[in-house]
């Protein structure tokens, strides 16, 4: 009997690991995003560690590692707070650097597929400059 239980609470367990996360880490959740995009220098030092131009900060590191995957998702696993930091970075990159907007699109959509699937809301923040 007690080899039974142990087996299912293994299996449990098991299924909980596997189980992919319901959202990303809230562990950088408390960066102040306004802070980088007022400094040329933090933003620039984001900026060259996505494009794998410089080194990463550890935050840096996880945004590049989670980027891909936001991107394919629609952002489906980010928290609020990450949700509200994306649009905010995507808004100003897009009217205020657009030359890092492109530089970011050619790397992680070099096929334009993003650009594509989030087409209205590129716009609406264009509009809203």
């Amino acid at each position: 009997m007690k080899t039974i239980i142990l087996v299912g609470l293994t299996i449990v367990v098991a299924v909980a690991w596997a189980r992919p996360q319901s959202t990303y880490t809230d562990k950088w959740d408390h960066i102040n995003v306004d802070e980088i995009l007022e400094s040329q220098r933090l933003l620039r030092g984001y900026v060259d560690c996505l494009l794998d131009k410089g080194r990463c900060t550890p935050d840096g590191k996880a945004l590049k590692e989670t980027l891909p995957d936001a991107l394919e998702n629609d952002c489906s696993k980010c928290t609020p707070k990450q949700k509200e930091a994306s649009d905010k970075v995507i808004r100003y990159l897009i009217n205020k650097q657009p030359e890092y907007w492109k530089e970011l699109s050619v790397k992680y959509d070099p096929d334009n597929i993003y650009q594509e699937k989030y087409k209205d809301k590129i716009q609406e923040v264009k509009a809203t400059a």
